[in-house]
């Protein structure tokens, strides 16, 4: 039995889709939460209030000016310090879990320009034709400029989700089993890295070669509705 046959078995491959699995669950709770603190930190920055505004800009700036990679270790390794110094309580961290936030609070700060771009893009008449018809800053947002904004943000919002994957394995680092970190184990297990490693880009390939495919398409049929 040579080396592939050895390492690419139906339980192995099972273990590294599950890997692949964990990756796209990063993916997707990262850019849920990513979204709420881009939208809020957008509102933020675009309002009228000083101190919400610069805290908006303060999280945005330190948050893309410093490597994902330290952003999880500090999370990781720094929070057990912060609430043993604290509360004088020890906790051992999820590396999913704390991977999952580090990565929503990274991602957060590069929606937060998607949106507050998007949102600035729609003409300020339709704004001024709202507030004339008596609709609220809220009922204005909601009803008429984040449907179109959405459309608009749409493209980048895909390629936010694809770059999520891809930056899922980064929590290798700390320990996560996602894709890359599955390779990894079975690299080490068969002292072969190669096979498991070129197995894990081709499943790379599928998962954001494949939402690029139905994200084209929803992009056209979001444009023959305008």
């Amino acid at each position: 039995m040579n080396a592939l046959q050895r390492i690419l078995t139906p339980e192995n491959l099972q273990f590294m889709l599950k890997g692949a699995g964990f990756s796209i669950l990063v993916a997707v709770f990262a850019l849920a939460g990513g979204s709420v603190l881009g939208l809020l930190s957008a509102m933020a920055k675009m309002g009228k209030h000083k101190i919400p505004k610069l805290i908006a800009n303060v999280y945005v700036e330190v948050i893309r000016g410093t490597p994902m990679m330290l952003q999880i270790l500090l999370l990781y390794l720094g929070g057990p310090v912060v609430t043993k110094a604290l509360f004088h309580f020890v906790y051992t961290p999820n590396p999913i879990l704390v991977g999952t936030i580090a990565v929503g609070i990274n991602s957060g700060a590069y929606t937060t320009e998607l949106f507050r771009s998007a949102i600035q893009s729609v003409d300020k008449g339709q704004w001024e034709a709202a507030q004339t018809i008596g609709l609220s800053h809220k009922q204005t947002l909601k009803e008429i400029i984040l449907p179109q904004a959405f459309k608009r943000i749409l493209p980048p919002y895909i390629n936010e989700f694809i770059v999520l994957l891809k930056d899922s394995s980064l929590l290798a680092s700390i320990g996560a089993v996602e894709l890359l970190h599955s390779a990894d184990v079975l690299g080490a297990k068969f002292y072969n890295y190669l096979v498991p490693l070129l197995c894990a880009t081709v499943m790379y390939l599928i998962m954001t070669l494949t939402i690029s495919y139905f994200a084209r398409k929803l992009e056209r049929r979001l444009a023959e509705s305008d």
